[in-house]
């Protein structure tokens, strides 16, 4: 049985839950977020927590269980505060910008990039280098900042790129014999 999903969800308040059959709808201040259950999965409503259960013992029952239960959580936290990823453009001349519902990024090319965020999904962009991505949907979030990241990868050697704001970039020393 898995261990993370034997745990329960705690439903804050403000938080609707609605549960018909295999579809689940959790709605909360900042939106409202639906998704469909795998048929082996059972999920019980009880006083102020969600139950998640499976039918199966075995080994892809148990994945099941805690995945859907993982899922679940990131829903009841979404709709309630909601979730946020910082992304930092680094390098000379580069700069990002809203443009319309999307971000306008300058990071090395002849042109422009237009990257239109996905439906869900708030942009802002701080200083011209911190772009602040929000939203209620944590899946579609970190697509949403990988897809801007893979724009222009941070490289090894002077950190330029587009980077998570937490992540660690390990530089590399490039030319060590140049001008022998």
């Amino acid at each position: 049985m898995s261990r993370v999903g034997k745990m329960p969800i705690p439903v804050p308040g403000g938080v609707k839950i609605d549960i018909k059959g295999q579809d689940i709808t959790v709605t909360g201040k900042r939106g409202s977020l639906s998704r469909t259950i795998h048929p082996q999965i059972a999920i019980a409503l009880d006083g102020g927590h969600i139950h998640v259960t499976c039918s199966e013992t075995d080994k892809q029952g148990s994945a099941f269980q805690g995945l859907t239960r993982s899922l679940l959580n990131n829903m009841v936290v979404g709709v309630d505060e909601g979730f946020k990823k910082v992304l930092i453009v680094e390098g000379i001349g580069y700069r990002a910008s809203v443009a319309g519902n999307g971000l306008s990024l300058s990071v090395g090319y002849s042109n422009p990039v237009v990257f239109n965020l996905p439906k869900g999904v708030t942009g802002s962009v701080e200083n011209n280098t911190k772009i602040v991505l929000e939203s209620v949907d944590k899946e579609a979030l970190g697509l949403a900042a990988a897809k801007i990241r893979a724009i222009r990868k941070p490289e090894p050697y002077k950190g330029k790129g587009i980077r998570y704001e937490d992540e660690h970039i390990v530089r590399k020393a490039g030319k060590s014999g140049a001008g022998k």
